[in-house]
């Protein structure tokens, strides 16, 4: 939980020290690859750092993640310019894809199924408390501090993970291999986890800067989206020749994991609208500050452990598919309630919703994970926990493109269709408007906030259509009880254990 404590904070913490660091670095036109190539190395690492935590251990590869993120925040402490930032908070994320992904699969690991609901909404709980405590950290430490001591405050956390980790860590006893480590070593799929990388960056980083250094339909764009379907077929020839493939075939034929991970996938794209969105619509449509904005979205991340801990109680009942379509049905209704509130509205109305948001995602996501790993045995945990995770990543990643589009869209339409006299040229200059209302006159700083009102409501109506894209795969792919291993139902063995043994219960 330590470890997985400094992934959290990472992607909140840092966001409210930009205006320090930029008037200390400068690089305002390049500061949101600040975030978006953290994003990046965690996302495209997670299929390698899976299929190694298979081969190796879990305990190894977390030991080294955490290492390699400390050094990359140590890093960052001392950088010089914003290039330099940037590249440090790359190494930071090829450490933050070790960390996420092996924390989530030694969940899986260490407990038996009755207990991982518990232990997996104590991790959800770290994500939640890092959502609110991030942003305060920051702003006190930019404010009195200085914004360097936002990395360096990671080295005595990570330190005490390391150690404990190190000293605490006992994996259950797994089938060794025959094969000596340096043998293991040379087997592992590196042509494969260098096209999986080339692949995943390059389409992630079409992805971010597609529609924002350059339009969609433009050469750039049209090119890296050509080299990324180019370099996705070598991914397939290299990955079906190699004997350890990173990212193995056996991930999409079988239906379970196949349709977990479209689903999660869609959990993707349901998060940006709130996640993205709604501190936007919250400061420049119900004119909140950017703590309380803060406190609308964090509303989500309140009931989102809370209902991932008493999961357990309806997936044992009714299984783990109909539990995920209950809760991503629920999702629905909120996504759709969002655009039917009134003009303006109330804070603690959006709040509401988001409340009842992540309840229902806390109920869709929790009983996928818990369920996914319960059908794979050790060797094959780390793959299906990473490729979950990168499919969720992926997901976040091109809605935070599509529903940007749909948002800039609608915002330029508004304004070109606009009544009043007196609006900002430009999107860029929203912002600034709506943070000066003296500049505006009523009418037309009243008209701004309902075209922001309308882009937002169109990004959740995406949102919305993106759950219910999640509640197809479930009832046509998924199938109805998932195939638990037996071994997952009881407490890990001390000894050696056996191979997984045909069959299994269902749930």
């Amino acid at each position: 939980m330590l470890g997985m404590a400094l992934v959290a904070l990472e992607g909140t913490i840092v966001s409210t020290a930009v205006p320090q660091i930029v008037g200390d670095l400068g690089g305002f036109s390049v500061f949101s690859w600040l975030f978006s190539g953290y994003l990046l190395a965690v996302t495209v690492t997670l299929p390698v750092y899976g299929k190694l935590s298979d081969t190796f251990g879990r305990k190894p590869v977390l030991l080294a993640g955490t290492a390699l993120f400390l050094v990359g925040a140590l890093l960052c402490a001392s950088a010089w310019n914003m290039a330099a930032l940037i590249a440090f908070r790359i190494v930071q994320g090829l450490g933050g894809g070790a960390i996420q992904g092996t924390v989530q699969t030694l969940a899986a690991d260490l407990y038996p199924l009755k207990d991982r609901p518990r232990i997996q909404a104590r991790m959800s709980t770290v994500w939640a408390v890092s959502a609110i405590a991030g942003p305060a950290f920051g702003g006190l430490l930019a404010a009195y501090a200085d914004w360097r001591w936002i990395f360096l405050l990671n080295l005595p956390f990570g330190a005490l993970a390391l150690w404990l980790t190190a000293r605490h860590l006992r994996e259950p006893a797994r089938p060794a291999s025959a094969l000596p480590a340096a043998a293991r070593l040379a087997r592992i799929d590196w042509a494969g986890a260098a096209c999986v990388f080339a692949c995943g960056g390059l389409l992630l980083f079409a992805l971010v800067q597609g529609g924002v250094a350059w339009p969609w339909l433009s050469a750039p764009s049209l090119g890296l989206f050509g080299a990324t379907a180019l370099l996705a077929v070598l991914v397939v020839y290299v990955e079906r020749r190699a004997a350890e493939p990173i990212l193995p075939g056996w991930v999409w034929r079988r239906r379970t994991i196949a349709a977990v991970n479209l689903a999660m996938a869609a959990l993707g794209l349901v998060m940006v609208a709130p996640m993205v969105f709604l501190p936007t619509y919250a400061q420049s449509a119900l004119g909140l500050d950017p703590i309380a904005a803060g406190f609308v979205m964090s509303a989500m991340t309140l009931s989102w452990p809370i209902s991932a801990a008493v999961s357990q109680h309806v997936y044992r009942r009714i299984g783990f598919r109909n539990s995920a379509a209950l809760g991503i049905g629920l999702a629905f209704l909120c996504l759709a309630a969002f655009p039917l509130l009134p003009h303006p509205a109330q804070p603690w109305q959006p709040a509401l919703l988001m409340l009842a948001l992540g309840g229902a995602l806390g109920l869709f996501q929790l009983p996928l994970v818990v369920g996914v790993q319960s059908t794979v045995g050790w060797a094959e945990r780390g793959v299906t926990t990473a490729s979950v995770l990168f499919c969720r990543q992926v997901g976040q990643s091109v809605g935070a493109a599509v529903f940007g589009a749909i948002a800039n869209a609608t915002l330029a339409a508004r304004l070109a269709d606009a009544p009043v006299p007196g609006l900002p040229a430009h999107l860029d200059e929203v912002t600034r408007a709506l943070e000066d209302p003296a500049a505006l006159t009523d009418a037309a700083a009243d008209y701004l906030r309902g075209a922001v009102t309308s882009a937002v409501d169109h990004v959740y109506v995406g949102a919305a259509a993106a759950a219910v894209a999640a509640l197809l795969v479930l009832l046509l792919m998924a199938p109805r009880r998932f195939q638990v291993l037996p071994e997952q139902l009881e407490d890990p063995p001390a000894g050696p254990v056996r191979a997984p043994r045909s069959g299994g219960r269902t749930a």
